[in-house]
């Protein structure tokens, strides 16, 4: 399928999230209640884009030894460990990392889940491109490394056709929290940032506005901005 939006079709009113950080707990929930508040209420679709404090999260395959190290350990760094309820394995979330989560009704779009991650994948192929890295795909797996390592990383989960989680494009993390895990179950996988391959800082939020206008083009959209208090009001119309 070509990623690309139908040109013929007029863009679907959106909303977009962008805050510098959010506690992964609340992101969490926030997801959780907006996919609910979109399966009765009707809500636009909805990308948010942000940072997280340094969490672990574990996909509906991970196995315990994706964790490389003891919970004292991890406690010792201050690292939280969240199962969730996303597609793929472990991976690592932190400052310097940009995180993209699409609460979208790909019904109404007429994807499918790998329509969705293929566009996805495209989003970050054409954000590294305005940055001046050439991405690619490695076939068998999701996500998107430059060279032989990896870049980023992508995981979903879909709820009575709504999606929610997503992707994670590390600008400038702290790649060494990578050593922790197992990065998406890719035994020997080397992570990379875009400030290591350019060889010099980058902020993800110099990353977010590129990354928005990528969605907005291959999925159709024309987003409004919403404030997280806004975004905390519809989601909470699940109750």
């Amino acid at each position: 399928m070509n990623p690309s939006a139908s040109p013929h079709r007029a863009p679907v009113d959106a909303r977009l999230l962008d805050v510098p950080s959010l506690a992964y707990r609340e992101g969490l929930e926030l997801m959780r209640g907006l996919v609910e508040a979109k399966s009765g209420a009707g809500l636009p679709e909805v990308l948010i884009l942000t940072e997280h404090e340094p969490v672990l999260t574990l996909g509906r395959r991970s196995e315990p030894t994706d964790v490389r190290v003891s919970s004292a350990c991890l406690s010792e760094k201050g690292i939280l460990v969240h199962r969730v309820e996303r597609g793929g394995l472990a991976t690592y979330h932190g400052p310097g990392q940009l995180v993209a989560y699409p609460i979208f009704d790909i019904r109404s779009m007429h994807l499918g889940v790998g329509d969705l991650v293929t566009r996805l994948e495209e989003v970050l192929l054409r954000t590294l491109a305005d940055f001046g890295l050439t991405g690619n795909r490695r076939p068998g797996y999701r996500g998107v490394w430059t060279g032989d390592e990896k870049i980023a990383s992508i995981g979903i989960a879909v709820r009575r056709g709504i999606t929610f989680h997503g992707l994670a494009l590390n600008c400038d993390p702290d790649l060494s929290h990578f050593d922790l895990i197992t990065p998406c179950g890719i035994q020997g996988v080397r992570m990379t940032s875009m400030a290591r391959r350019l060889g010099t800082p980058v902020a993800a939020s110099a990353i977010r506005r590129t990354m928005a206008e990528h969605v907005a083009d291959l999925f159709g959209l024309d987003f409004s901005p919403w404030s997280l208090d806004e975004v905390r009001r519809a989601a909470a119309l699940r109750r």
